[in-house]
């Protein structure tokens, strides 16, 4: 049975490049998609941030600079999520952003978020996974990267804490190729779970979130950019505009295709038939 409104989520994640203009520009896009929810990540790049990697040298943008310093130039913080929440507000779209840390988690706590998400890399924080679960908001956890023993203490966790749970299919590779997919695996999830599951895609191109769609997810989660060239981990894993009014367009119409699976007669063919079948009095 086909899902009666599947949620799509804009992924902005970090492809704002610190930049709330950019920002803007990524929520406008998701209005004039026709998304439901446009999502971002918040980081303590402190925490997050491994200690061998704070003092490597990286090129970027505003010259070559440590990892640490790159990290946090394209963090936003109160003042830029305060008008995330404002704009957001204005123009009619969901918004939430996904913690990858207790510190990012207490910050968002300060927003009325619609849900959590828990991003794949997470899915094994134990400290993690019980503090996002206690919050008893809808979740979305990403489950790429983990085998079913990890998966399994997700749910359990979740279930501890009656908090509700959706699963998304995901496959960690940025861009991920479409021979790894294996969107199979929402069926797969939801039988073993008996939980809905949705799909977080990381391939460049449109159609296997139309067909992650058609087996059952009940919510999408794609990255979005201005321009999949710009400079930046995830624009090659993102969408643009066009390419995303596609995938949601696409997806609006399932519904109307699909039907209820009753054989009936439509007036139209009726009347056709009468003028084909010579033969029928």
């Amino acid at each position: 049975m086909i899902n009666s409104k599947i949620f799509i989520i804009a992924e902005a994640g970090i492809n704002h490049n610190g930049d709330l203009s950019i920002a803007k520009q990524l929520i406008d896009m998701a209005v004039d998609a026709g998304c439901d929810a446009v999502k971002f990540q918040k980081r303590d790049p402190d925490v997050c941030v491994p200690q061998k990697m704070k003092n490597v040298m990286r090129e970027t943008p505003w010259g070559e600079i440590t990892y640490l310093e790159y990290k946090k130039r394209i963090e936003f913080g109160r003042e830029e999520y305060d008008e995330i929440d404002r704009y957001c507000k204005k123009l009619g779209i969901l918004w939430s952003a996904s913690a990858w840390d207790l510190n990012s988690l207490e910050f968002l706590d300060k927003y009325d978020l619609p849900f959590h998400k828990v991003a794949s890399a997470l899915g094994t924080y134990q400290v993690f996974l019980e503090k996002v679960a206690s919050r008893k908001i809808l979740t979305y956890a990403s489950v790429g990267m983990c085998n079913y023993d990890q998966i399994d203490n997700i749910v359990s966790v979740f279930n501890r804490y009656n908090c509700p749970l959706i699963l998304l299919h995901t496959v960690s590779t940025y861009p991920a190729k479409e021979s790894d997919l294996n969107l199979l695996m929402i069926k797969s999830l939801k039988d073993r779970y008996g939980l809905p599951v949705g799909y977080s895609g990381h391939e460049a191109s449109v159609s296997p979130s139309i067909i992650a769609s058609v087996i059952g997810a009940v919510v999408v989660e794609r990255h979005i950019t201005l321009d999949r060239a710009m400079w930046g981990t995830d624009h090659s894993a993102s969408l643009e505009l066009a390419g995303l009014k596609q995938l949601v367009n696409s997806i609006r119409k399932i519904n109307v295709v699909s039907g209820d699976g009753v054989k009936r007669e439509i007036p139209e063919e009726k009347s056709i038939a009468s003028k084909m079948r010579y033969w029928e009095v």
